[in-house]
């Protein structure tokens, strides 16, 4: 009997038991690296245009087989992610579900810089027939053909998300710390 108290006192003071610190009572701070599920949706049309679960992915017509879909890590506040998702993820719980509507200034903003004029000739010099709505692909990056004149075809290079609302559902998978482990 005097054995096993001497264990339960070891025990207890070895920090081996719960002493109801767990991670479940911990929230997201900026700096902290963090895992989420996510589903992004457009606030437009209630389309839904990334995910990272496979089953929401195949069910919108959105499944790409050469892609990994899991939680996705990163740092809160380093700049990974855009501000209104950044800031959503602030507070929550492992566990917790989190919808949140982000307008464009916490989204994608159009940057008009990368809305771009080239010469019309550009494109008949490589036998290309600019149309509006059309790809197209540059060394660096792609964009959509937005207008097309006399002179010049020009080319948006800004995100597809560029200028609209959305929403994500969030649901904080896990907070990953080097000083937890």
């Amino acid at each position: 009997m005097i054995l096993f108290l001497l264990l339960v006192c070891i025990l207890l003071t070895s920090g081996c038991t719960d002493s109801g610190n767990s991670d479940n009572s911990r929230v997201v701070q900026t700096g902290d690296n963090v895992s989420v599920n996510y589903i992004g949706i457009l606030d437009d049309d209630g389309t839904v245009f990334d995910t990272s679960r496979s089953d929401v992915a195949e069910t919108n017509g959105i499944y790409n087989p050469a892609r990994i879909y899991e939680p996705l890590p990163f740092i809160v506040g380093s700049g990974q992610m855009i501000k209104g998702f950044d800031n959503a993820v602030v507070g929550m719980k492992v566990g917790e579900n989190k919808t949140v509507h982000l307008s464009p200034e916490e989204a994608y903003e159009v940057q008009d810089y990368l809305i771009v004029p080239y010469p019309i000739e550009t494109f008949e010099a490589a036998n290309i027939t600019p149309v509006i709505g059309e790809t197209v692909n540059t060394q660096f990056s792609s964009g959509v053909i937005v207008n097309i004149n006399e002179t010049n075809v020009t080319v948006d290079f800004n995100s597809r998300l560029a200028g609209k609302n959305i929403t994500f559902e969030i649901e904080l998978v896990s907070i990953n710390n080097p000083e937890d482990a």
